[in-house]
């Protein structure tokens, strides 16, 4: 997918979901000054930290920033720094006619996983699922590295990880998808993308059996597995922290053929080494 900027270009910084809380402030000047050090000039959402409640602004006026960003054409990539709960309340308000005629993309995860999805349902453009913040953490320095390599060069680099089989040999189609319980709350909307041929990607931040069972369950009951050309397991945080038993994988073969293909990697998901995937573009694993 192609994700090319050039260094000096203005990029729009946003949050659709759960506003940033007002202590954070040192941490939001830091990543600017690291997208600065990339020569990539931040453009600031006036909607990024909480209001008296975790909205940095009503749905609407989030939307219409987002939007903003996609009208301006100074602006040539769109990255949401947030999480959370509160991002599928966007999606009625945004202009999907003025995104499918845009070639800038969006990037964000967990809960923005509600908005990557509807984009690609209503328009057909990938985008990114994947955080900035990362720039800011554990590995920091990789994450720019490949994050630099792969927007002003051509290695590609922050989305290629390692993955195994679980079953199957190879998979191939339109990766949808994201955070599980996210990805679920478009179920039954406009904005849940067609899953026949995809191969759907699974992670999830909080969650233990109870949970994945039941998110589980209705993925089988939309049809999802049945549908779907593969399924990439990405990182189940609290389950792999609290070494959960049984783990994702025995869980998931309740619910799926033996014949469809399932690879797993640690490196998508919510650990600060995560790379991109590029949801509403195309992917091919194999052994």
């Amino acid at each position: 997918m192609e994700m090319r900027m050039k260094p000096g270009d203005k990029v729009g910084i946003v949050c659709c979901s759960n506003g940033w809380e007002k202590r954070k402030e040192a941490k939001f000047r830091r990543l600017q000054e690291i997208l600065l050090g990339m020569h990539l000039v931040p453009v600031i959402s006036p909607y990024i930290f909480e209001r008296g409640s975790v909205e940095s602004g009503s749905a609407i006026e989030r939307a219409q920033a987002l939007m903003d960003f996609y009208r301006d054409d100074t602006v040539k990539g769109i990255f949401d720094i947030s999480g959370g709960d509160i991002a599928n309340g966007i999606l009625p308000h945004l202009d999907y006619e003025t995104i499918a005629a845009c070639d800038k993309k969006f990037w964000g995860y967990s809960d923005l996983t509600t908005v990557i999805n509807a984009i690609y349902a209503k328009t057909g453009k990938p985008s990114a699922l994947y955080q900035i913040c990362n720039f800011m953490y554990d590995y920091a320095e990789e994450q720019q590295e490949n994050f630099k390599n792969t927007i002003f060069g051509n290695s590609g680099a922050l989305f290629q990880f390692p993955y195994t089989f679980l079953q199957g040999n190879a998979m191939e189609g339109i990766f949808v998808g994201g955070n599980v319980r996210c990805f679920l709350k478009l179920a039954g909307t406009a904005y849940f993308p067609e899953l026949t041929d995809k191969i759907l990607v699974l992670e999830s931040l909080g969650g233990t059996p109870p949970q994945m069972l039941t998110y589980f369950s209705q993925l089988q009951q939309l049809g999802a597995f049945e549908q779907a050309r593969g399924i990439l397991l990405g990182t189940f945080t609290q389950m792999e922290q609290e070494n959960c038993i049984p783990d994702v994988w025995t869980l998931l073969k309740g619910f799926v053929s033996p014949n469809l293909p399932v690879a797993k990697t640690a490196f998508v998901g919510h650990g600060t080494d995560s790379r991109a995937v590029p949801v509403g573009g195309y992917g091919h694993l194999e052994r």
